[in-house]
């Protein structure tokens, strides 16, 4: 599946500065480069993916509203001039952001690449999982960094995008969310996000970290198998989510929180995960891993990243890998 043309980009942005009128379709074909039959034939594709565009026969076209769609027209102009989203590269369909981010990170891809798709047909989460990635309803994107850090680093950086994600959410719904470890965001108890971490390295150098991030935004419902597990942030929130705006607030943090890790280091990461988590410290859990489940007691979080436990038997461990559900 190929990237979005970036002349549906340009026709998206022309129609947006032009919100208030009819735009001709002789004009947008000049302004964009290509024929009047393939402008129709993109505005028809637009309103497939929910923009609503009103056509005026033998006059034009005109956006009713502003599309809450994740092309780079629509994010680059709030985004500044940050390495993070300077680069855009938007998939209308596609099988999994994270498998477009690794090929585009093998070939060379510039740190703070993002990838960003309005449909997956073949997201994956942790542990093999297949991510729920419902048409123009959420966010599904991926972020190629290329941090100067050892491989060991990967579990912070999937904390920090973990507290990236909480901290955007919070800002753009006001909704009170929890980070579960190691990369779930929840709402009353119930997961809205999910982060997949990727990387390409050597023994002792990362050459390109891929972090995948699927936020649940304006699903109106889940589908049966998931409905007690997990929710969106509109259902949540009882109203509609811009996830442009979402977007938006998930990129600067992002930003902001890697360059609090460059500069403050691990510690400076994860004090402030323990101080955003429930999950951090006297919380009863299920641990499962590959050698089987077992309950335990959270009793905080190391510098690396991984989650410290004391299990019911009195043994310590410090988790690495594996996931953890809260007993109630």
């Amino acid at each position: 599946m190929s990237s979005t043309d970036r002349k549906i980009d340009k026709l998206i942005d022309l129609l947006v500065k032009n919100a208030t009128v009819v735009v001709p379709g002789p004009k947008i074909a000049s302004e964009i480069g290509v024929t009047r039959f393939r402008v129709h034939n993109w505005i028809d594709d637009l309103r497939t993916q929910g923009v609503e565009i009103r056509g005026f026969p033998a006059e034009g076209y005109q956006l009713v509203t502003i599309p809450d769609i994740l092309v780079p027209s629509l994010l680059r102009t709030e985004l500044g001039d940050h390495p993070i989203g300077r680069n855009i590269v938007h998939f209308f369909r596609t099988d999994s952001t994270n498998a477009e981010a690794l090929k585009l990170a093998a070939n060379g891809a510039e740190h703070g690449t993002v990838v960003v798709a309005e449909e997956q047909t073949a997201g994956r989460g942790r542990l093999g999982r297949v991510w729920f990635s419902e048409k123009s309803s959420g966010i599904y994107t991926s972020i190629i960094l290329r941090p100067a850090l050892a491989p060991s680093a990967a579990p912070v950086l999937t904390l920090m995008a973990g507290l990236a994600a909480q901290k955007a959410v919070t800002t753009v719904t006001g909704l009170s969310v929890d980070i579960r470890w190691p990369n779930d965001l929840l709402v009353n108890g119930k997961k809205v996000c999910g982060i997949l971490t990727e990387m390409s390295a050597e023994v002792d150098r990362l050459h390109a970290v891929v972090l995948g991030i699927g936020i649940n935004v304006n699903h109106s419902l889940m589908p049966t198998e998931l409905e007690n597990i997990a929710t969106s942030l509109r259902m949540e929130a009882h109203r509609g989510i811009s996830r442009v705006q979402v977007l938006v607030t998930l990129l600067r943090e992002i930003e902001r929180h890697y360059q609090l890790l460059l500069k403050g280091g691990n510690k400076a990461v994860t004090g402030r995960w323990e101080a955003a988590s429930s999950f951090a410290h006297g919380k009863r859990v299920r641990v499962v891993t590959a050698a089987g489940e077992a309950l335990a007691t959270t009793t905080g979080v190391e510098p690396s990243g991984a989650l410290k436990i004391q299990y019911d038997d009195g043994r310590n461990e410090s988790l690495v890998a594996g996931e953890v559900v809260e007993v109630k």
